[in-house]
């Protein structure tokens, strides 16, 4: 018989958050799966790591004897060196992160504990994916998601991916039938407008609440947010070497000593 698959399944929203719980679902039709998540809400947290405190990892039952689940005191990007370090049998052969209560498109994908654990996954050459909804309420209906997650996640397992690459997937809050496909695509040009909520507390100490408006430059059809905006599941891969290789040669003929 083929061994099944292992699957590290991950988050930043919490392991209690209905994101996740929809993601294990579909990860049990594909593979064994271990589940090592946050045991509160880490979003924005990126690629944050927990250095001056300890860690904790606590074995938590949702019912299923047939899935492994860890409650971590953690962040994302803990969870998943935690998992492999300690936790898991073997290195898995799939890090599935999400789904996500909200949009990890464009530039989110900097500040999202979701997809900082997919890469740090993807660090240790695990093929990883990071998926999320465009809806930030906990009673999101994931269920127009489920297709497309098994979709994507059969083909990185039957496919893989390159060394230092993973995949970034929003999928548009839509029902399934309006959904028009797949598109892969690039990240697009975009950025937060942002403001600080300058307040006074009762004791007379100032202190802030960010807010702010994101804001689309790209006017690109082969972007995340274009597909997005026509009801369409953009997947784009994303790496982490941050390495501006055009301008390499361009400083090399700099005058630096």
């Amino acid at each position: 018989m083929t061994e099944k698959p292992l699957i590290l399944v991950t988050n930043d929203d919490g392991i209690n958050a209905p994101g996740i719980r929809t993601l294990i679902s579909v990860m049990k039709t594909l593979g064994d799966v271990v589940v090592v998540a946050p045991d509160s809400p880490q979003s924005g947290m990126g690629h944050a790591i927990t250095l001056d405190s300890t860690l904790y990892a606590e074995r938590v039952d949702f019912g299923d004897d047939t899935i492994k689940e860890y409650s971590c005191s953690g962040t994302p990007a803990d969870c998943v060196k935690l998992a492999i370090r300690e936790l898991l049998p073997k290195k898995p052969d799939l890090c599935v992160s999400g789904i996500n209560h909200g949009s990890n498109s464009s530039i989110n994908v900097i500040y999202s504990g979701t997809m900082s654990a997919a890469l740090e996954a993807g660090i240790e050459g695990i093929a990883a994916i990071g998926f999320s909804l465009l809806n930030y309420k906990w009673q999101a209906n994931f269920e127009a998601c489920k297709s497309f997650v098994k979709n994507i996640s059969e083909n990185v397992l039957k496919h893989g991916l390159p060394n230092g690459i993973v995949l970034n997937v929003n999928i548009p809050d839509i029902i399934e039938s309006e959904i028009k496909g797949i598109k892969v695509c690039r990240q697009a040009r975009a950025n937060w407008v942002e403001e600080f909520d300058k307040r006074v507390n009762p004791q007379g100490k100032e202190y802030y609440w960010l807010s702010g408006k994101f804001v689309n430059l790209d006017e690109g059809d082969d972007t995340d947010e274009w597909a997005l905006e026509n009801n369409y599941v953009s997947l784009v891969p994303i790496q982490f070497d941050l390495t501006a290789h055009r301008l390499i040669n361009d400083l090399k003929n700099w005058n630096l000593k």
